[in-house]
């Protein structure tokens, strides 16, 4: 499916990516960092917090470029923005406004989950891991802002890969993902802890042609939109 995206809305293209016309590995960690890395872009582009531009455009603020805080403990989640370390310079990234550089402390840090398949048996796991990492961001103090991004499969079939395998949904032992969606946003709605939550809704199969679809992509870009205003007006105020 091909869908126009505005200028602020490069993460919901990011996570249309993982999926369009190319095989997903669901145990590919790295897609997760890369999804959220688009928040901070999508906050400068949306130009609503004066204090996150004209800070990102001074060079002061930047992604992390490691997987911890510099001198805290803990992962550091899937995608953190702060404070650049004294004498640092921030390092440019291609597709990227914001550049990346050491941290010590978190202000906005984001975390991504997908639920492709075997979402019921998956969903525990899931949750601890989201409400494990919000503690996680608040390691370092600072009253970071905790924002999670969780896609929910709606295919009425789909396939997973692991190596030369592959594991089709059969509607039985195995669901299809649309037999569990309806629990899966329940218990997803049950997390605690992030300031912002946004639930992702999509169709995948992840079987050629690999095609992707929003569920409704008028609802989910305008949830993400909000989401955009109400993190960057939180920025304002806190930092």
């Amino acid at each position: 499916m091909t869908y126009t995206y505005q200028a602020h809305e490069s993460l919901l293209q990011a996570f249309q990516a993982l999926f369009q016309g190319t095989l997903y590995r669901h145990r590919d960690q790295s897609l997760g960092n890369w999804v959220a890395a688009h928040l901070f872009n999508d906050l400068y582009k949306i130009g609503v917090s004066q204090k996150f531009v004209s800070r990102v455009d001074a060079g002061t603020r930047v992604r992390h470029r490691d997987t911890v805080v510099t001198g805290g403990i803990g992962r550091r989640g899937d995608g953190v923005f702060g404070q650049i370390l004294p004498g640092q310079i921030p390092k440019p990234e291609i597709g990227f406004t914001v550049g990346r550089g050491p941290i010590a402390q978190i202000e906005i840090g984001a975390e991504t989950k997908v639920l492709f398949k075997k979402q019921i048996a998956q969903i525990g796991r899931v949750q601890k891991d989201l409400e494990t990492q919000v503690k996680e961001f608040k390691l370092t103090g600072g009253n970071p802002i905790c924002v999670a991004f969780v896609g929910v499969n709606h295919a009425s079939r789909c396939t997973s890969y692991e190596g030369k395998k592959k594991w089709p949904t059969n509607g039985k032992k195995h669901p299809h993902p649309i037999q569990e969606a309806a629990k899966t946003l329940l218990r997803v709605a049950a997390v605690s802890g992030y300031d912002e939550k946004l639930v992702l809704p999509f169709r995948a199969t992840n079987e050629p042609p690999r095609d992707f679809e929003w569920v409704n992509f008028s609802i989910t870009r305008d949830h993400y939109g909000a989401l955009l205003i109400r993190v960057s007006n939180a920025y304002e105020s806190r930092f």
